[in-house]
């Protein structure tokens, strides 16, 4: 829950910053001021320097306020992030970007189909075949690729030379690299691609962009991921729908237990609010999603290339094993903060009965810490598994039948019983699928690690992210092996059932479950 409300966020930026009054037709029709160094050209080319000699002062002249102690800040001029020198007390608003300079997708979109009717053909082509949930992001795209265009005579020019080029997204993977993924990440980037594929196809016919442009590859996934990695949504005060690009706020990172979150007033506005009390010296971060689950932050985001040049320095793949990747830095990470990811059972079919008991990757999770597991786990193996082929018998009647009106009454006893009947086939379910995934990671990395890393630079990003998950499944398997084995020997075994779990829960929903369930359901090929 928000900590401030519209009222008081405002007043509380106002009572400590001066924010200043603009109009759309001052920041829209306002060239940039001729005493900034201004890039001859803007490259797109994923060897160019991020250039943020002129956004801070860009980002002032055009409105964007901040708390004294509130900066950006660098240790190697590569890697970027938001950070703070004062200590900042919980709820208060640090940051005000107006309206003027936000991005917005219902405010871009009716701008464009104004100045086109070629728009709303496009649009409408994209709801044709299956994009209508990327209508928001594609207008935005196609503002990106104009003020691209545009060069010298964007208003947008310091801030998008500020951009990142190299990315590590899905979109960015060769073929070889897709070729490396386990099944979920497989499937995730490859709706990803898709989604690329989509915007290129429909763009064709728009006119308000050049055919160089719409030719130019680079330059369409630079428009792309920038707009895939930097945009907010659902945030306080946005219309339903509505995805902003915000100036400045888009240097926020990523964080499972971030510092801040963003809110928008009525007029447009965005204002960043602390949600805890921060100490000087810390960096400031917003979530980007689910934390119990990096595959989809790694297929969204991928990783910064500041990494992977220590990689290369060092010569050591897996370096990256405790550090923490910034967002703002070239625009991907790989989310070690995660708690916990998705068990990676993917030939549960899609029942309601199986949604019911909890088949949800958000709930199926393996902790990468402990080992643990969530009681979903055991439930819905347990239910859609071993309980599958159970016959109605005169002794125990329709066990599963049984198991699912417990689960759905909260009849937590009657759930016990029945977990302790099978806990041995459940374990063993579990047990037996680590073993065949790990094989697959196994096979995985060997194929990785037989191409060069300078001919598909983001295979050290997917072998950590491999690495990630095999250490994981590691971890549960040797916690059940000991289970079975004391099982197998006539001694039962530990009470392992519970109305809590088995470990930790932690559930959080985000947006790749809106959109992501045939990353689910589809069988990896």
């Amino acid at each position: 829950m928000r900590l401030v409300n519209a009222a008081a966020s405002l007043a509380a930026l106002a009572s400590v910053i001066d924010v200043h009054a603009f109009t759309a037709s001052t920041i829209l029709s306002h060239r940039t001021s001729s005493s900034l160094l201004l890039p001859a050209h803007i490259s797109t080319s994923e060897e160019s320097p991020r250039n943020l000699d002129n956004f801070e002062s860009w980002c002032s002249a055009y409105g964007v306020q901040k708390m004294d102690g509130i900066q950006l800040y660098t240790e190697d001029g590569l890697d970027y992030q938001l950070v703070t020198t004062a200590d900042l007390s919980a709820g208060s608003a640090v940051i005000f970007i107006p309206a003027e300079m936000v991005l917005s997708s219902s405010v871009i979109g009716r701008e464009l189909e104004s100045m086109s009717g070629s728009v709303a053909k496009a649009v409408e082509k994209l709801g044709k075949i299956g994009g209508a949930g990327s209508t928001s992001k594609f207008y935005l795209f196609l503002k990106i690729l104009m003020e691209y265009e545009a060069q010298e005579n964007s208003a947008y020019l310091p801030w998008l030379d500020s951009l990142p080029r190299l990315h590590f997204s899905a979109v960015s993977m060769t073929d070889f690299c897709y070729e490396c993924l386990p099944p979920l990440v497989f499937n995730l980037s490859r709706a990803e691609r898709l989604k690329f594929d989509n915007f290129v196809q429909v763009l064709k016919n728009v006119d308000l962009v050049s055919d160089a442009v719409k030719s130019n590859e680079e330059v369409l996934k630079w428009a792309f991921n920038s707009v895939y990695t930097r945009t907010y949504s659902e945030k306080e005060g946005q219309y339903e729908g509505d995805v902003a690009l915000v100036p400045y706020a888009d240097m926020l990172n990523h964080a499972a237990v971030p510092e801040t979150e963003l809110y928008f007033d009525d007029e447009g506005n965005c204002m960043v609010y602390t949600l805890v009390d921060v100490p000087a010296n810390s960096p400031l971060r917003i979530s980007y999603g689910d934390p119990t689950n990096p595959s989809f932050l790694f297929a969204r985001y991928g990783k910064s290339n500041t990494i992977l040049y220590v990689l290369f320095v060092s010569a050591l793949v897996y370096i990256f094993d405790r550090l923490t990747i910034y967002h703002c830095a070239f625009s991907g990470f790989m989310d070690e903060s995660s708690p916990a990811g998705f068990c990676k059972m993917m030939d549960i079919p899609k029942s309601e009965e199986n949604v019911a008991m909890g088949m949800d990757p958000t709930k199926m999770l393996f902790y990468h810490e402990t080992g643990d597991m969530s009681q979903e786990v055991l439930d819905v193996v347990l239910y859609a598994k071993v309980l599958s082929d159970k016959k109605y018998t005169q002794d125990a009647g329709d066990v599963k039948r049984q198991f699912y009106e417990a689960h759905m009454s909260g009849d937590e006893q009657t759930k016990a019983q029945i977990h302790e009947m099978y806990r041995y086939e459940v374990m063993n379910e579990i047990l037996n699928h680590c073993d065949t995934f790990l094989e697959l990671l196994g096979r995985l990395e060997e194929k990785g690690y037989s191409k060069s890393f300078d001919e598909h630079p983001r295979l050290p990003v997917i072998l950590q992210h491999n690495e990630l998950v095999k250490q994981t499944f590691i971890k549960v398997k040797a916690n059940l092996e000991p289970l079975m084995e004391q099982y197998e020997n006539g001694g039962g075994g530990v009470e392992w059932y519970s109305d809590d779990s088995w470990g930790e829960e932690y559930v959080q929903e985000d947006e790749y479950y809106q959109y992501g369930d045939e990353g689910y359901t589809e069988e990896y090929v």
